[in-house]
């Protein structure tokens, strides 16, 4: 074989998998400053389900780049932060665990019902953006389902800020971050979960607390997560 055929294929190798190209990102300690709110007195246990645990997300591109995005254990992470600051007790159970051995007024269980996200090829703009749809479902310590709350969170990155990495994590971050916020604000008056004391909680006021990121705007529970298929 010629060096100029075997640099003809070389060539042809590596065009090929740039053409394959695209990002792995992935997310490590997405964590937010502590609420400063009045916790629920309650004792409360959560519990992931594994796909919550070790989500990962991966999409081709139309036409164009692969890419992967690892929340890992981001989610137990910043879910575990979260519900610590909001309740007087809290703790993580293992699935293995069988909830009515255990005594607590209230059994916590987060999902990602959809994540989606756009580049800039897509958009036409500088932006990385990422929507994630989760769910919370609340059960009682009889095990009865009372609350079943979808939340929809958003966040975006510019490009021109930070690399294509950075930006499409950073996005992701964000939307995580801004769904903590929804429930910071939300949670007790979308799921009830401070009647589940002997004592009924009143609250006469949304608890007040700090911005979780300045660049955070709270978006509310209706907000869809775009369509792109039609």
């Amino acid at each position: 074989m010629s060096l100029r055929l075997k640099t003809s294929i070389a060539t042809l190798v590596v065009i090929g998998i740039a053409g394959c190209g695209g990002a792995k990102v992935t997310l490590h300690n997405p964590t937010i400053p502590k609420p400063l709110i009045d916790q629920l007195p309650l004792s409360v246990a959560a519990r992931y389900p594994a796909v919550f645990d070790n989500f990962v997300h991966e999409e081709q591109v139309i036409g164009k780049e692969k890419w992967s995005i690892d929340l890992g254990r981001a989610n137990r992470i910043l879910f575990t932060q979260l519900f610590g600051s909001m309740f007087t007790e809290f703790r993580v159970i293992d699935n293995e665990v069988n909830p009515q051995d255990l005594e607590f007024d209230a059994l916590i269980e987060p999902s990602i019902d959809a994540f989606e996200f756009s580049v800039p090829s897509q958009s036409q703009t500088d932006d990385f953006a990422v929507w994630i749809r989760y769910r919370i479902k609340i059960f009682d310590k009889d095990g009865i389902q009372i609350a079943n709350w979808p939340i929809a969170a958003y966040g975006k990155s510019q490009s021109t800020t930070f690399s294509t990495d950075e930006a499409l994590q950073r996005a992701a971050v964000l939307a995580m971050r801004d769904a903590a916020a929804l429930i910071i604000l939300q949670m007790d008056k979308s799921t009830g979960i401070s009647k589940l004391r002997g004592t009924n909680v009143q609250q006469t006021s949304p608890p007040s607390v700090t911005p979780v990121h300045e660049d955070i705007a709270l978006q509310t529970a209706a907000e869809e997560i775009p369509d792109e298929s039609s």
